[in-house]
């Protein structure tokens, strides 16, 4: 397996720290709305690279943090009056189910940085023992950049040239630094925010600290992966290795991937622009397991573009693979005999070669992309060779190829039996009944019972409509 090292800037074999485990790391979203799907993107690409590791029989560690205190979610919580927990936990709960929807795994820990301010107080103070840090008068801790020696070795920038990239976490008092390119570790509170005691002031961490500090205690100093978007390298992960480096005088983390940027019709996704859209904004239009498809559907390394025709693109293509595996468990349904015939079991190790194909696409560096042509030239072998003559050993084996592989990226393709259009009247009619004889309990539990189905009703002037959702 090799993967594409953003630290080295080119594809290295793949060889973790310890044998059969991985530890990987990757950078969450900052609860204050629900996700966008920029969010997604790496959720659902860094997802599928753990689901492949873990089908070569790695064991992986897998840690993605979410930032809970933060200038955004303080503004939204004085906005409504509540305290900035209430926000962030409520957000938490909701991309929590944004990420079931797509069939993003949970995270082995998934840890909050307001639950780990004693970690970040340990690594600041060991950063100014270490003389790598500052305090200034009003508290406010510093990190002096120029100080460690590998600096801009993860983004390739020249120190002279960079300027101070601190993600609006710039406080008062700038004036205090050293050097314009040291950036905040831990900051003084203002009025109406949430803050913690420190030894410096009363106040609150610094974005850049908290996964450093995640990091370390959930999967030690020394990790095999680390990932997140390309708009992460430069300042954030630079940061982290600048302050992980320093304090625990280990190489931070060996392997270092980040996914593209995500564009809408060709522009830079932005609410000025009216082109911002939540993954629960898609979710209206389309079954999440189509935007899944569609983020796979490129390397996750190239600049993706967004829109309503590629969106339909991968619905199409989406549909061919859950339509194949849908014509399998109907001829398994009225297989012919139980045991394969010699012509099966040739057509079963000709199919055998598209795993190959598939396992040597997910091999180079993640490439979903190949991967996803490899389940289509399955699919297609299937359609070919699958019919009403076949036997029941062999249509499943055939199946249980495509929805393995259709596993690994996380796509679901097996669907549930739908209910027939006759069953579903059957139950609208018998609700009509209930609600006339005010029988509203049976009528609510129909409701219930054909929405659990993936049935939606509609009570409209006309009477009850209903559609699949």
């Amino acid at each position: 397996m090799k993967i594409y090292n953003t630290l080295t800037k080119r594809k290295e074999e793949f060889v973790p720290l310890q044998e059969g485990k991985v530890k990987m790391y990757v950078c969450g979203p900052t609860v204050y709305n629900l996700i966008h799907i920029g969010n997604a993107r790496p959720m659902i690409v860094f997802d599928t690279a753990r689901r492949y590791m873990e089908h070569k029989g790695y064991e992986v560690n897998f840690v993605s943090n979410f930032t809970d205190v933060d200038d955004k979610i303080i503004k939204k919580a004085m906005e409504e009056g509540v305290d900035a927990s209430v926000i962030s936990e409520r957000y938490i709960a909701e991309c929590k189910k944004d990420m079931q929807v797509m069939n993003v795994k949970p995270a082995t820990t998934h840890p909050k940085a307001t639950e780990e301010i004693d970690g970040m107080l340990d690594m600041i103070n060991t950063l100014i023992e270490k003389g790598y840090a500052y305090t200034a008068e009003d508290g406010t801790v510093y990190y002096r950049t120029r100080s460690f020696k590998g600096y801009g070795k993860l983004s390739h920038k020249n120190l002279d040239d960079l300027q101070g990239g601190n993600r609006s976490l710039l406080v008062t008092g700038e004036d205090q630094k050293e050097d314009p390119l040291d950036f905040v570790l831990w900051k003084p509170k203002k009025e109406g925010e949430p803050y913690w005691e420190s030894p410096w002031c009363k106040g609150r961490p610094g974005w850049h600290i908290e996964c450093s500090v995640m990091s370390k205690k959930y999967l030690g100093d020394e990790i095999d992966i680390h990932a997140g978007g390309e708009d992460l390298i430069f300042p954030h992960h630079e940061n982290e290795i600048a302050q992980s480096e320093a304090a625990n005088g280990k190489v931070f983390a060996k392997y270092w991937m980040h996914n593209g940027f995500l564009n809408i019709d060709n522009k830079k996704m932005s609410k000025s622009l009216g082109n911002f859209f939540t993954v629960r904004d898609i979710s209206e239009k389309y079954d999440l397991q189509v935007l899944r498809f569609f983020m796979l559907s490129a390397h996750y390394r190239s600049p993706l573009n967004f829109s309503a025709e590629l969106m339909e693109a991968a619905q199409n293509g989406y549909d061919r693979i859950v339509t194949s595996v849908g014509n399998l468990n109907y001829l398994l349904e009225n297989a012919s005999s139980d045991t394969m015939s010699e012509e099966e079991k040739k057509f079963l190790e000709e199919a055998k070669g598209y795993i190959v194909k598939f396992d040597e696409a997910m091999d180079d560096d993640f490439n979903t992309a190949d991967a996803i042509a490899a389940i289509f030239e399955l699919v297609k072998f299937a359609n070919t060779h699958a019919d009403a003559g076949r036997s029941r050993e062999f249509l499943t084996e055939l199946k249980n190829e495509i929805v393995m592989l259709s596993d690994i990226c996380g796509l679901i393709v097996e669907k549930k039996q739908e209910m027939l259009d006759g069953d579903i009247e059957a139950l609208i009619e018998e609700r009509q009944a209930a609600r006339k004889a005010k029988n509203f309990g049976r009528a609510d539990e129909i409701r219930n019972e054909l929405l659990s189905k993936g049935i939606i009703l509609e009570d409209t002037r006309e009477g009850v409509k209903w559609k699949r959702a």
